[in-house]
């Protein structure tokens, strides 16, 4: 997907989640739909290409999270790195294939970002975030199920031929 794409779609699907999160209630728990952004992208740009995107889209969730600014920046940029690494070892096609990598990449951007907010945290406790971290992962997966097809068709209306007859 073009950077540009990549930025509008991430914009827009952070201001569904947060109007999700909001209207169901949810506490403890949330969508990481820039998480699943970022793992497509993993998949299946090129690495300048995903990197220049996955720290517009950790910029634009560190504007909209209120958390310390950079964390998700610096998350979502290693997140992608990881991904392309596992994306070599591991073979993903398919919707339920992109969801398992989808939430499995949730998990450790999950795990590192309660890290950093533990570590910046003089008091309080990270117990909350464990406690809502088996919903945002089912939600995230679910999410990823629903958004597969949308990129693939983002994706693929980027690969059409430039030019006045197609």
């Amino acid at each position: 997907m073009k950077f540009l794409v990549t930025v509008a779609l991430a914009l827009a699907l952070l201001t569904l989640e947060s109007v999700f999160v909001q209207q169901a209630g949810l506490v403890l728990g949330r969508v990481d739909v820039t998480v699943v952004l970022v793992a497509f992208l993993a998949l299946r740009a090129t690495l300048t290409e995903g990197a220049c995107s996955a720290f517009a889209v950790g910029y634009l969730l560190d504007l909209m999270s209120g958390q310390p600014t950079g964390l998700f920046t610096f998350l979502a940029v290693f997140t992608f790195l990881v991904g392309r690494l596992v994306a070599s070892f591991v073979d993903v096609r398919g919707p339920v294939a992109f969801a398992l990598f989808a939430m499995g990449a949730d998990l450790g951007h999950a795990l590192l970002s309660t890290f950093f907010t533990w570590l910046t945290v003089k008091e309080g406790s990270t117990a909350p975030l464990f406690a809502g971290m088996p919903v945002q992962l089912a939600l995230t997966g679910l999410a990823a199920l629903v958004l597969f097809p949308l990129f693939k068709r983002f994706e693929v209306a980027q690969e059409r031929p430039a030019g006045l007859l197609r």
